[in-house]
């Protein structure tokens, strides 16, 4: 169709951009081509820090490499972002419209790499507990929590909670983050502490559109603290083998969208897939397919 035709070669002039003016068109507001570069150095030698550990020296060096990340890096758009309370409220709800069909009143909820906790805060307000864990607390510092919330440190897999005690897990833009050797032993964790029947709602960036951290700027596979990033076949093959076994996706943006069977996912990459390699990324990035590759997994205990 016409449609496709010129998304195509929208999307492909976009990706031969050069990549500082690519930066500079994206965030001249906040960070200027020098300030991406600087973020994108620093980023790619801690996370090669990562790559190398290993799984000992991993456990103590997911909190000192983000902790690092953010002190040398003060211009880290998680640290400088400046949001009016209207706009942190329809994020919030955005966030929270997937999980509310998947909540009740007397649910634990898990929420694994919270950032500010302002979703998690949110939560708590509409179940019984709320289980807060990540690597570093430098985000949330400050914060204040509701009585029937914890917050819980976290050396990268472990997560300290209670087993079978949690009715639905959740992270967003996490997967990517975690050490390949690392994210079934992880898994495995939240499996373990997930009550029977419970779910874990994963969102992880498609590899096919990627990359999504700052190595975007620069390269053509992720190469900084996003040290993998999925597609929906290899994510289920990690599910299954930490012992999940029911799975859907959600299909949608902002909190709005459609309950799925997995094969439409998988469908949708497969055909991106056997497109050839010259445009893969570039069909990968056209709007409509780029919604349904980004990876919203609900995974039942």
């Amino acid at each position: 169709s016409h449609w496709l035709w010129h998304s195509v070669c929208l999307a492909k002039v976009w990706q031969y951009l050069p990549s500082t003016f690519a930066s500079w068109v994206d965030l001249v507001i906040t960070r200027t081509a020098e300030q991406i570069r600087n973020h994108y150095e620093i980023e790619k030698e801690l996370a090669n820090k990562l790559r190398l550990a290993s799984k000992d020296e991993r456990s103590k060096l997911y909190n000192q490499v983000y902790d690092e990340l953010f002190s040398s890096v003060p211009d880290h758009p998680q640290l400088t972002e400046k949001s009016t309370p209207e706009e942190n409220r329809k994020r919030t709800l955005g966030q929270f419209r997937f999980l509310e069909p998947l909540l009740t009143a007397e649910d634990t909820y898990l929420e694994i790499g919270p950032g500010t906790c302002e979703l998690a805060r949110h939560v708590a307000t509409k179940v019984k507990h709320v289980y807060a864990a990540d690597v570093s607390d430098v985000v949330a510092q400050g914060a204040s929590f509701p009585d029937n919330m914890d917050f819980v440190l976290s050396d990268g897999t472990n997560i300290s909670v209670p087993e079978n005690s949690i009715d639905l897990a959740f992270s967003n833009q996490l997967m990517e983050h975690l050490h390949p050797d690392d994210a079934i032993e992880q898994l495995q964790e939240i499996y373990k502490a997930l009550k029977p029947d419970g779910r874990y709602l994963c969102i992880t960036p498609s590899r096919l559109s990627g990359p999504h951290d700052v190595s975007g700027y620069f390269e053509q596979e992720a190469s900084c603290l996003h040290l993998k990033e999925y597609g929906y076949k290899e994510i289920w093959g990690l599910f299954q083998a930490a012992g999940f076994r029911h799975f859907s996706i959600i299909i949608g943006y902002r909190g709005f969208g459609v309950r799925t069977p997995l094969s439409v996912g998988r469908f949708v990459e497969a055909i991106v897939e056997y497109t050839p390699a010259s445009i893969r990324r570039v069909v990968a990035r056209i709007p409509p397919i780029r919604l349904a590759l980004g990876i919203k997994l609900i995974a039942t205990k």
